[in-house]
């Protein structure tokens, strides 16, 4: 019998055309793990408590969070009011908290990324900081652009992985040079969770879930860029596309 090929979920932004709003995701993020991952990518649009999010994450195999141009409202963290200009997606915040919280009680492999690696702390109970770049000592981690897209989304700065922590064992390697790109970051980590990687300003930049049974793990840097060429982004997506097969079989099995 022909095993089938995992389902990802991938929970949209919200995006407004014409005053038409779009639910959609970036076409390098559902590129990544269909390509890379080998699994079959699947959009959940941002419709917040109309989803069954505990009926929903019975039907996927995996979870990906994507980045995006919105920051988390930050009530959700009992941060302080943001200020006035800041971007934010309230459909996709109620869609994926409650998602996460779900996809972690039912044992599906997570991979969050970006606004979804915040999203991911967010979620189990970790609180953002606002204006990385205002802390003093840390580096201004935000995009810059004047630039083509391809110098955005080139090497940033390296990042220090933790001796013998599952990001060191999925990829080979101790340390890497990454494309982290973003204005918020992560002040309290969420409690159950363990730094896997940092920057050279201290700034987190991968998280893993303790006594996870699958691969649970969260980066602020874009691997869904370049994917298939980068070895250290194409190894987290291969992880993470062997943990989705793992949970079709256990599926497969217990019908």
């Amino acid at each position: 019998m022909t095993t089938r090929k995992p389902v990802v979920g991938i929970p949209a932004s919200v995006f407004n055309m014409r005053q038409f709003p779009l639910h959609a995701i970036g076409h390098s993020n559902a590129a990544a793990v269909a390509r890379v991952s080998n699994c079959h990518p699947m959009v959940i649009p941002a419709l917040g408590d109309d989803i069954d999010v505990v009926d929903l994450v019975e039907h996927m195999d995996g979870l990906l969070l994507t980045g995006g141009a919105s920051n988390i409202e930050p009530h959700h963290y009992e941060g302080p009011p943001a200020r006035n200009g800041d971007m934010h997606d309230p459909e996709r915040d109620s869609t994926s908290l409650p998602l996460i919280r779900a996809a972690v009680d039912a044992g599906v492999p997570i991979f969050a990324i970006c606004r979804g690696f915040q999203e991911f702390n967010v979620a189990l109970g970790g609180t953002l900081h606002q204006f990385l770049h205002e802390i003093p000592g840390r580096l201004d981690h935000r995009r810059d652009r004047t630039k083509p897209m391809s110098a955005q989304m080139g090497h940033c700065h390296d990042i220090a992985l933790r001796k013998d922590g599952p990001l060191a064992k999925m990829t080979g390697t101790d340390s890497a040079g990454v494309n982290s790109l973003h204005g918020q970051g992560i002040d309290k980590v969420a409690p159950g969770m363990t730094v896997e990687a940092t920057a050279p300003d201290s700034t987190i930049e991968a998280l893993s879930l303790n006594g996870a049974s699958t691969f649970t793990v969260g980066v602020q840097w874009h691997p869904e860029f370049n994917a298939e060429e980068n070895s250290f982004y194409r190894a987290l997506f291969e992880a993470f596309g062997d943990a989705a097969r793992v949970r079709t079989e256990q599926r497969r099995t217990s019908r």
